[in-house]
């Protein structure tokens, strides 16, 4: 996952949230001394239904005082959830990619443009650049996949 916030600090410490439902959620690892964090890292979690939405957060961590938002984003998991149920109704075989679905911006998500979500290699995965609300500017790139199961996704640096 990475992310460019616009700073004039120089001592900034990022750290990235996935909130699934409160107080379910997923930190990654602290990001020190960056304007630009890139995280680099794949967080696992179940998404049971009805599918709903993921939320990110981005905090400025503090150590003698309350962390900082520095912005946050949200994205349907819908789109993601019925390319899988497509996929399965299709009996698609891995190998090369098939688009599935676009998804526009709209209400339900920060999109900054179009996202895909596409049959890749044998996986579904979606391809996200979010734009972050409640801040100057600022852009999550994330890559969704959706592990066949029972309703299981990762999020990680797209």
């Amino acid at each position: 996952m990475s992310g460019t916030i616009r700073s004039a600090a120089f001592l900034i410490q990022f750290i990235f949230i996935v909130r699934l439902l409160n107080p379910i959620y997923l930190k990654t690892k602290v990001i020190k001394s960056c304007l630009n964090p890139v995280w680099n890292q794949e967080l696992t979690f179940t998404v049971t239904e009805p599918v709903g939405v993921l939320k990110l957060e981005v905090f400025d961590r503090d150590v003698f005082k309350a962390d900082d938002e520095m912005g946050h984003a949200h994205v349907s998991l819908r789109p993601i959830f019925s390319a899988a149920r497509l996929r399965r109704a299709l009996r698609l075989a891995a190998g090369g990619e098939t688009k599935l679905r676009r998804v526009p911006p709209d209400g339900e998500n920060c999109l900054v443009v179009d996202s895909s979500v596409s049959f890749l290699d044998g996986e579904i995965v979606q391809d996200l650049r979010l734009r972050l609300c409640d801040v100057e500017s600022g852009e999550i790139e994330l890559r969704l996949k959706w592990l066949d199961g029972p309703s299981i996704a990762t999020a990680s640096a797209a």
